[in-house]
């Protein structure tokens, strides 16, 4: 943006700050990198931070539709790994749900190992607090995420990828019962770049002519595979032992999925959504968050080939009227609303 016009944008925004329907219009149609310049802007201009304004302002809000708008324009302000670490804290702060477990591979599988270590810092610089150990569950995930040393620096190898395809392919189809081999699902994700693996799953539906998630039944333990980490092996082994495998299943389903097509990914999530926007808004906002991460106008495009719908008009009909669904319409136009 020019330098006149992120004039004119942060005076507009600083007199919205109490109007979170004005602000929200405002901020809705801007990219991730044009917030960013705003943020730097407001603060050169008024000496304040636009997203510590916005913070102020959803604690001093009520509960309500108001309220969740004004929750939504903080983390949209905020830079990724501000935002991440935000995310992170609900996710293991929430007790051990697969809402929470999906909450962390999101971020996980759209940030690059170097991006993760950001996202450590921001926890520790805005909670003041060092990282719990592994015996809390969620919270050593939120540790073993952010200090990942796997490299995401290497071009992925094409060669590497068709290896992992027959590998995968090969050990659903050599056991018993049509059961994939635990022990390679593990030693492959831990060894792995997220690239790398997108590329693996790329090249097993073009050699086997399917999707690996609808070839095979997932397994469990994907995350402790993700981590590498041994402690929080065993601890998923004994959660199976205790309460089966089917939700483990499901989040290696959903990882599958959320690193082989992300824009599909988000828009299906954002479909199911708008389903149960009444009770849970926590997952409207992650779906925009993701979504906008993702790119809005690829998430736009994708959800429109699943649905055959216009994702600001299935916004709009799904939602009851109000300044959090106008905004959630404005996002869902993109580039289109500028």
């Amino acid at each position: 943006m020019a330098s006149a016009g992120l004039e004119e944008a942060c005076g507009e925004i600083r007199g919205a700050c109490g109007h979170p329907r004005r602000l929200g219009l405002l901020l809705a149609p801007r990219s991730p990198a044009e917030r960013q310049q705003i943020r730097a802007a407001y603060r050169a201009s008024f000496g304040e931070d636009l997203a510590a304004a916005l913070q102020r302002g959803l604690l001093a809000a009520g509960s309500g539709q108001e309220d969740e708008l004004r929750k939504v324009l903080y983390l949209w302000a905020l830079e990724p790994a501000e935002r991440d670490a935000v995310v992170a804290r609900e996710a293991v702060e929430g007790g051990a749900t697969v809402a929470g477990y999906r909450a962390l591979v999101e971020v996980f599988t759209r940030r690059k190992q170097d991006q993760l270590f950001f996202t450590k810092q921001a926890y520790l610089a805005r909670f003041r607090r060092k990282e719990p150990g592994p015996e809390h569950g969620h919270r050593a995930l939120l540790v073993a995420l952010a200090a990942s040393r796997k490299s995401h620096h290497d071009e992925p190898s094409q060669h590497i990828a068709k290896c992992d395809a027959r590998r995968l392919h090969d050990t659903k189809n050599g056991g018993a019962g049509s059961v994939v081999d635990e022990a390679v699902i593990l030693e492959m994700f831990s060894k792995r770049s997220i690239p790398q693996l997108r590329l693996a799953f790329c090249s097993y539906k073009h050699i086997y002519g399917n999707d690996y998630t609808k070839a095979s039944k997932p397994i469990n333990c994907f995350m402790a595979s993700l981590l590498n980490d041994s402690v929080l092996r065993i601890s998923c082994n004994n959660a199976l032992k205790t309460n089966g495998s089917g939700e483990f299943e499901e989040a290696l389903r959903a990882v599958v999925k959320c690193i082989y097509s992300p824009s599909k990914y988000y828009s299906k999530l954002l479909q199911r959504s708008m389903q149960c926007a009444a009770t849970d808004k926590r997952l409207v906002t992650r779906a925009i968050l993701g979504s906008d991460d993702v790119g809005i106008d690829e998430i736009r495009s994708a959800f429109k080939s699943c649905y055959g719908r216009n994702l600001a008009d299935f916004i709009r009909e799904s939602l009851p009227q109000s300044d959090y669904r106008d905004f959630l319409v404005a996002v869902a136009r993109g580039s289109a609303a500028s």
